[in-house]
């Protein structure tokens, strides 16, 4: 019986540290999201999904919402997930990054809700940058 309980807490412990290691890969470094609505058509359609890299620019800290070491900025042209001023994720290209904040457009400009109408977006904002889309 002790040869089965040592089996059982051993894979107990193995169960255990996937998880957490999952959920630390999920917290920091990638995720996956499905995108929904028009506003990135043609490069993006609804149901897309997209693989991105949470430490593109840096570490984030998800419970705060801040970077606490940044080691680059997106570029012009960057497609990067972010939250809007009315906290939804987005999804939207990157355009004239200064000051600490960047401008967020869709490619589908007839019907995309982005910066033109909310404004600048903190880089503090920014979840990550797509580098996969399938």
């Amino acid at each position: 019986m002790e040869g089965d309980e040592k089996k059982q807490r051993g894979l107990l412990r193995a169960i255990f540290l996937a998880l957490i290691s999952a959920m630390l890969v999920k917290a920091f470094l990638v995720d996956l999201m499905v995108t929904q609505g028009r506003s990135m058509l043609p490069t993006l359609q609804p149901g897309s999904v997209l693989v991105v890299n949470k430490a593109a620019y840096g570490v984030r800290l998800p419970v705060l919402g801040i970077y606490i070491l940044r080691w680059s900025v997106p570029r012009s042209g960057d497609m990067v997930v972010f939250y809007t001023p009315l906290g939804e994720r987005a999804v939207k290209r990157c355009y004239d990054v200064r000051e600490g904040n960047f401008f967020a457009l869709g490619d589908n400009g007839l019907e995309s809700f982005d910066s033109r109408s909310y404004g600048p977006i903190s880089l503090d904002h920014i979840l990550g940058k797509v580098v996969a889309i399938k």
